[in-house]
């Protein structure tokens, strides 16, 4: 290519509207795009020629799937072990001898086995299954799952506690991750939600804290896997945006009976954007086939004394015997004219849309319907991403998602040793991965030839930009223009309303049964030492004046403590 003719169309807002696909050349032969002439030279090793522009690491598990029926020991490196019971010595009683690499090799990974643990969400059980889509959605988004009526994408479900760390207990009362990675055949797409559709803060500047103050306390590592301490209700009872979720943590959802009767929210406002590039917004929900259950307080102390891993139990026994976990999900679709009518911020992560509002659509079913063969290697490394989204899905301006779509791919780095954790086979795409990026720790893909870098005409322009036709484009932000709008720390006024709809949540849920609400606020904050407060009680007098007396109807009095209730 003497030239670059796409450079002219880098210039412009509406040529960044409808990107160009990228200038390329086929070459005469393969010799151009080669790494070295003498690959036509094979061994068993090296195998032949690459397979013509396919990325062979993309396959299914099947490619690293390990069976060891009738074959012996070996080393890492594929030497036979004569003897796996003893080391070497110099003498049957004498000293180990530096040289024995069987065994300096067997401790030394043994050494290095353990990987540092998520920061939240540490405590996780997965399945494989597949997503089938009802009808198409073709007129709201591109996104590939939802394109035609049947249409079947294979997914991964990790569901998680999240302030217990790896060793937790299953039935704490907390928040339940309940994420999914899509494999779809345009990439892959993290739907990385919780069991309950609002979170504790609104910004992802909170972020750090929220999470500092509900982990065990750093002066003693307590509480595990609970938020009935001090850190916690200091924090939350100076955040009073917390206020919707706190019900909802109370609530009995926060102890659901089994991860196949527990619901799923994207909690985010998403974008849909369809081929023409017009798009709404929406809202993502997994409803249980089998119904939304929970286990009351009394069950969940008694079971994790006996059974910790109950949750993960049920997951791996439901699916051994058949009974598949089945959810079924739902949209709530909405333009913007409509999100400008609503009386709260669809923007705000503590607020719902209310299905009075917007009722949800039902666009497909998820059924998971194998258990992983290897906890590790798929559970425990399998990593979820906000930043993974496909053509078709698109982000809303949510400030609290903004900081997620960062953080998650930061702390895989972190986590899982190096910026290839794509490669990890779990992690891995089915659609063809083609790009520039290079080398790293942990780096699978041989790549072949001398170019690693783009516009180019040494590789006849491969891999070139796919354009907007077949590639993401992200929606053009709109936003009204003001004079007075510019660089700015602070949040817009619907923001600032955190008690109506935690009200609402009271009215429908716990008038019915006033204890089931009450008594989880009473037992976490009477176990609160704090003595920063007047009296040990104090605590739960200052949850009083913000919870009970924002947010119960009128003329109903709590007095889940002896004392009083100040004056708010």
């Amino acid at each position: 290519m003497p030239h670059n003719p796409t450079k002219e169309s880098e210039h412009g807002f509406e040529n960044g509207l409808a990107t160009a696909t990228g200038a390329t050349a086929k070459p005469a032969s393969r010799m151009p795009t080669s790494s070295t002439s003498s690959e036509r030279h094979a061994s068993t090793k090296v195998g032949t020629l690459a397979t013509e522009s396919v990325n062979t690491t993309i396959d299914t598990l099947d490619r690293v799937r390990v069976d060891s029926t009738g074959q012996v020991l070996t080393t890492n490196q594929g030497v036979k072990i004569a003897d796996n019971q003893n080391s070497l010595k110099y003498g049957v009683r004498g000293p180990a001898l530096l040289e024995d690499f069987i065994l300096r090799e067997k401790i030394t990974h043994f050494d290095h086995e353990r990987i540092p643990e998520r920061i939240v969400h540490a405590r996780g059980s997965g399945a494989h299954g597949f997503f089938e889509c009802y009808e198409s959605m073709a007129e709201l988004t591109r996104a590939a799952p939802f394109q035609e009526a049947g249409k079947i994408t294979p997914v991964f479900v990790r569901f998680s506690t999240v302030q217990g760390e790896r060793g937790s207990k299953d039935t704490a009362r907390d928040v339940r991750g309940f994420a999914v990675k899509f494999y779809t055949d345009e990439g892959n797409w993290d739907l990385v939600g919780n069991n309950m559709p609002v979170f504790f803060i609104q910004d992802a500047m909170k972020f750090p804290d929220l999470v500092h103050a509900v982990k065990p306390e750093p002066h003693h590592q307590m509480p595990q896997a609970a938020s009935a301490h001090d850190t916690f209700w200091d924090f939350v009872s100076l955040m009073p945006e917390s206020t919707h979720m706190l019900m909802w943590q109370m609530s009995d959802r926060a102890i659901p009976r089994s991860f196949a009767t527990m619901q799923g929210f994207g909690v985010h406002t998403f974008r849909f954007v369809n081929v023409a590039g017009d798009s709404v917004f929406v809202k993502f929900h997994w409803s249980p086939v089998a119904g939304t259950h929970s286990l009351v307080w009394d069950e969940a102390v008694k079971i994790s004394g006996a059974d910790p891993d109950y949750n993960r139990r049920d997951l791996w026994e439901r699916i051994e015997a058949g009974v598949y976990p089945e959810f079924e999900l739902g949209v709530q679709v909405f333009t913007e004219e409509q999100a400008e009518k609503f009386s709260f911020d669809i923007l705000d992560s503590t607020k719902i849309v209310p299905e009075e509002l917007v009722p949800v659509r039902p666009v497909g079913k998820m059924v998971l319907n194998r258990n992983p063969d290897n906890f590790f290697a798929e559970t425990e490394q399998v990593a979820f991403c906000a930043a993974h989204v496909v053509p078709g899905i698109d982000f809303s301006n949510d400030p609290l998602l903004a900081g997620r779509i960062h953080s998650y791919v930061d702390t895989q780095i972190s986590r899982l040793g190096g910026p290839n954790f794509h490669e990890i086979p779990i992690n891995a795409p089915i659609a063809q991965v083609h790009n520039n990026q290079r080398d790293g720790m942990h780096r699978q893909a041989i790549h072949r030839g001398k170019v690693a870098y783009e516009p180019n005409s040494l590789a006849g322009g491969c891999p070139f930009q796919a354009g907007a036709a077949q590639g993401f484009v992200s929606v053009p932000a709109r936003i009204q223009a003001k004079e007075e709008q510019g660089k700015i720390r602070a949040k817009p006024e619907k923001f600032a309303d955190h008690y109506t709809q935690a009200k609402l949540f009271s009215i429908v849920r716990a008038l019915p049964s006033k204890p089931t609400l009450l008594l989880p606020f009473a037992l976490s904050l009477v176990r609160s030492q704090c003595r920063l407060f007047a009296s040990a009680w104090w605590p739960l007098c200052v949850m009083c004046q913000m919870i009970w007396l924002q947010v119960l109807p009128r003329g109903w009095a709590c007095r889940p403590c002896l004392n009083p209730c100040p004056k708010p």
